[in-house]
């Protein structure tokens, strides 16, 4: 008997036929187990198809598994558009499977496209790596035995329509490792990644949320086996008695945003509120016009508070501990980019008001995406309704962010400062606070998230995109571990 038996997934479209040539010739390869929505005119004796009308449902996946049975390795093909095999990558898996005891193996690809063919690398896999969307390139090469070690230890799947491979990724990682080859051993073309690579921002479109109502369950069940799962409810934050110069203050951390920041400072000025707040700028040493745009407004209206940081090695994070930290902050913070707008007068009165009725640990309201001319842009509304009172907490470790704006009680940030980052810092705080305090939101568009070509998340780099993903994945690790570690005190 061959080694392998490869599963392939196909959404919407049969199996790519050079794929399955590939396949079928490959001395490895003992079966084609091939799970699509309809039926299959392939000439091969090792060709298996299943059909269903949800090709990565749970179920059908087992299905899958138990016909793969009794070849040591699986070869998991999430989508079967725009891929094919690297000169002796399949060997290569074998080769490392037979030199470890890892349940997974994954590596990096290689991608075609318009001016040639570059190498893409995927990253190190972390225990916080538990998003949906990890990238793991277009193969997965399972170990059989701790495949059915899952199987027996947890249970059949989940009666799932999308979240088949999901689970079982996560189901392996509890009881084996999980195993980077940092090589590339497959290939894709350009349309596997317009019909395989999940859009960073897919978790908060409506018109997915049953697709995210089954990662999440899938989630929150990996938490609760691991022991980083968090019952409902949370604590409220205590009342702050002691003087501040302003009951709330708004803050700008800015560098180099002199076409944007006299509109934020408009925007932050023009709130109506009962209390009394100021606008805390904190200038991270911009090298054009920006500070004297600052400087100009804070001649017109003393509301206006620049902080200039003696350091120079201050990210977004650091500023927003500037700000902080002055003896200018008020009793409660609100955010507020240096390229973004309030969508009315109202929205810094609504977020403080809440976090004094409520004591919330923190609140976060919800925005509109638009370009320079305040015109809607895609994705439109992002109101994070994925979010709910009882399972937020625990599944914002999947998704990406919780939102904006985000306002918090400075008291309890004094105690739990940013990261000093420029990308994830609010993620951090958010994941920290949300694992003891209760998080209120406003699903109201209450802000203006401004796209342009100065954005400093407008256009990122894979390597750039890969570094953001690896910090937020460290930042769920370190989260998950010291949610266990809390939930074995309180045992």
């Amino acid at each position: 008997m061959k080694p392998v038996a490869a599963i392939i997934v196909c959404d919407h479209n049969p199996p790519d036929h050079y794929l399955l040539k590939e396949l079928d010739a490959h001395p490895l390869i003992e079966k084609i187990i091939a799970i699509q929505t309809g039926p299959a005119q392939v000439d091969s004796k090792k060709y298996i198809n299943v059909t269903t009308s949800f090709p990565r449902g749970g179920e059908v996946l087992g299905e899958g598994v138990r016909l793969a049975q009794p070849c040591p390795f699986l070869l998991l093909i999430p989508c079967c558009q725009g891929v094919s095999l690297a000169g002796h990558g399949l060997e290569e898996f074998l080769t490392r499977a037979q030199q470890s005891e890892a349940g997974l193996y994954y590596a990096d690809f290689y991608e075609e496209h318009e001016h040639g063919i570059r190498i893409r690398e995927v990253l190190d896999y972390q225990p916080g790596s538990i998003r949906d969307d990890f990238v793991f390139g277009p193969l997965l090469f399972y170990r059989s035995t701790q495949v059915m070690n899952a199987f027996n230890q947890y249970g059949p799947f989940s009666k799932t329509n999308w979240g088949g491979p999901y689970e079982l990724r996560l189901r392996v990682s509890r009881i084996a490792a999980v195993q980077r080859i940092p090589e590339p051993l497959s290939r894709v073309t350009g349309n596997y990644f317009q019909a395989c690579v999940q859009e960073h921002f897919g978790y908060v479109d409506p018109s997915r949320i049953n697709y995210q109502r089954e990662m999440e369950d899938i989630a929150t069940e990996h938490l609760k086996c691991l022991g980083a799962y968090l019952k409902p409810g949370g604590k409220l934050v205590a009342h702050d008695t002691a003087p501040y110069p302003v009951e709330a203050s708004i803050i700008i951390p800015v560098r180099n945003r002199e076409h944007t920041i006299s509109d934020a400072l408009a925007s932050a000025l023009s709130q109506k509120t009962s209390f009394s707040f100021n606008v805390i700028v904190v200038e991270n040493h911009s090298t054009d016009r920006t500070r004297e745009r600052i400087a100009a407004l804070m001649d017109s209206d003393t509301r206006v508070v620049m902080l200039i940081p003696n350091r120079h090695d201050q990210g977004i994070g650091g500023c927003w501990n500037e700000a902080i930290f002055s003896p200018q902050c008020g009793r409660y913070v609100c955010q507020l980019d240096s390229d973004d707008l309030y969508a009315d007068p109202h929205t810094l009165s609504a977020m403080v008001e809440m976090l004094r009725s409520r004591r919330y640990g923190m609140v976060v309201g919800s925005y509109r995406v638009v370009d320079f001319a305040l015109q809607d842009i895609p994705p439109g509304v992002v109101a994070h309704r994925e979010w709910t009172d009882e399972n937020g907490h625990n599944n914002l470790l999947r998704v990406h962010g919780i939102g904006a704006p985000r306002a918090f009680p400075t008291s309890l940030l004094r105690r739990q400062p940013f990261p000093n980052v420029s990308y994830g810092e609010d993620y951090a705080v958010a994941l920290r606070i949300s694992r003891e305090y209760r998080v209120g939101r406003i699903f109201d568009p209450i802000y203006l998230c401004r796209r342009w070509g100065g954005n400093s998340d407008a256009a990122l780099t894979h390597e750039q995109e890969n570094r953001y993903a690896a910090f937020k994945d460290s930042l769920r690790t370190r989260e998950i571990q010291e949610r266990i570690k809390m939930n074995t005190r309180s045992a």
